[in-house]
């Protein structure tokens, strides 16, 4: 067994790694449409995914997202532009292996069939029931909404790219019927079906090693850190240590 620790930018971008080899998006990449709906960890799957395709040049991280949650001193935001600032590119919708820019998930949605694909970050994580909850702030539910549509409706592959920091312990449900009441102030919270994806899968997806978390946290830096325990065959706590090693001094998320 080897342990690692990683921080959450590390993690957003050994998820990214691992969405990008994905059987389900690689078969969408090449006869389909995937829909990388914008945000922080998506922002690295978007990035590791174009760079397969050859098209990374094409795309940049800057305000990828709706709304991000800052520290206390520093409002969160809800929009993808802030103070006049870098101005919201849209999502990163992928047709027959090729980008399409200035298009949202808004755009293509009645469009995608079974087969297709939507990524879809998340703010709350159960790794035991494996489900997650988004916080909803648009009253129609935003692209949350309309993707649960297509993969409800018309079975659309939807994949949730969640980092282990966001793991909760108390049952969605029964948090969501908390924050939905009326008369509760601040965003609601909707817990979704789909494909839980963490950097625990995205390790026994790229290595078939096992990774368990077994302790968290950490200072200077390392706030938010998880620490992992990795197993399998030695060859396969090879590959894990260098998969590691090639994301650990990933920077911090810059806002």
């Amino acid at each position: 067994m080897k342990q690692f620790v990683l921080t959450p930018a590390a993690g957003k971008r050994l998820i990214g790694k691992a969405i990008a080899k994905h059987p389900a998006m690689i078969a969408a990449i090449k006869k389909g449409t995937v829909v990388i709906v914008a945000g922080t960890t998506n922002g690295y799957v978007a990035e590791e995914v174009l760079l397969t395709l050859g098209q990374a040049r094409e795309f940049k991280r800057d305000r990828f997202y709706r709304g991000i949650i800052l520290p206390p001193n520093r409002p969160t935001t809800s929009t993808g532009r802030v103070s006049g600032e870098i101005k919201f590119p849209g999502d990163v919708v992928i047709k027959n292996g090729l980008l399409q820019k200035g298009k949202t998930i808004f755009d293509v949605v009645d469009d995608l069939r079974e087969g297709d694909v939507i990524l879809k970050g998340a703010n709350a994580v159960d790794l035991i029931q494996k489900r997650a909850a988004i916080l909803i702030g648009d009253p129609k539910a935003g692209t949350i909404g309309v993707s649960q549509q297509a993969a409800v409706g018309r079975r659309v592959r939807l994949i949730l790219p969640v980092g282990l920091e966001k793991r909760v312990y108390e049952n969605l449900d029964v948090l969501a019927a908390k924050m939905n009441a009326p008369g509760v102030k601040g965003p609601r919270l909707l817990p979704v079906s789909g494909e839980i994806f963490t950097e625990l899968d995205a390790i026994s997806l790229l290595t078939g090693a096992s990774a368990s978390l077994v302790a968290a946290g950490g200072v200077c830096g390392a706030e938010g850190s998880v620490w992992l325990a990795i197993s399998g065959k030695p060859a396969q706590e090879k590959a894990a240590e260098a998969l590691i090693k090639s994301v650990v001094n990933e920077p911090a998320f810059n806002f």
